[in-house]
């Protein structure tokens, strides 16, 4: 499903995903649970690239987990769009990943975008952990790769209070 071309291939981007018609609201439009959805599927496949997937959580008892996301909804998706998702990893320290992504039309138009801070945790204990160096490599040489896309416009926004 994923642009598997290697983590310092410049942006990692999904297969077109089908709006199943159970994913709409009562709107009419896609339910933004299913933005994360997609989002999310997509975070699991860039994972794998640099090391920290399903097979690494088997094997090491640690996993990445998402402690916080804002999203922006765009333009509305509706039933039989297809949407394809980005993933772009932005920086990293010791323990935590910061990525930007974003839901794209077949159009070209922008659905939505989802900036969002994952950290590395060890299973046993529950609590943050450092990024093993092998991975902390290769996520290194996927920042390095996607700086060739540009710092997103949209990265950094916060929600300003109302007056």
């Amino acid at each position: 499903m994923l642009n598997t071309s290697g983590a310092t291939a410049p942006l990692v981007w999904s297969d077109p995903f089908s709006i199943e018609l159970g994913w709409l609201d009562a709107n009419g439009h896609l339910n933004m649970a299913y933005y994360h959805v997609m989002f999310d599927r997509t975070v699991d496949l860039a994972l794998e690239m640099i090391g920290l997937g399903d097979s690494y959580r088997d094997k090491h008892n640690a996993s990445v987990f998402n402690v916080e996301t804002h999203v922006v909804y765009r333009r509305e998706v509706q039933a039989h769009d297809k949407v394809s998702v980005s993933f772009q990893l932005l920086s990293r320290d010791q323990k935590r990943l910061h990525v930007f992504q974003t839901m794209v039309l077949e159009d070209g138009e922008l659905a939505a975008t989802s900036e969002s801070l994952f950290v590395h945790v060890d299973l046993n204990e529950r609590r943050s952990a450092a990024i093993p160096a092998d991975a902390g490599a290769a996520a290194d040489a996927m920042i390095e790769a996607h700086k060739a896309a540009g710092e997103p416009p949209m990265a950094g926004r916060r929600i300003s209070p109302l007056s």
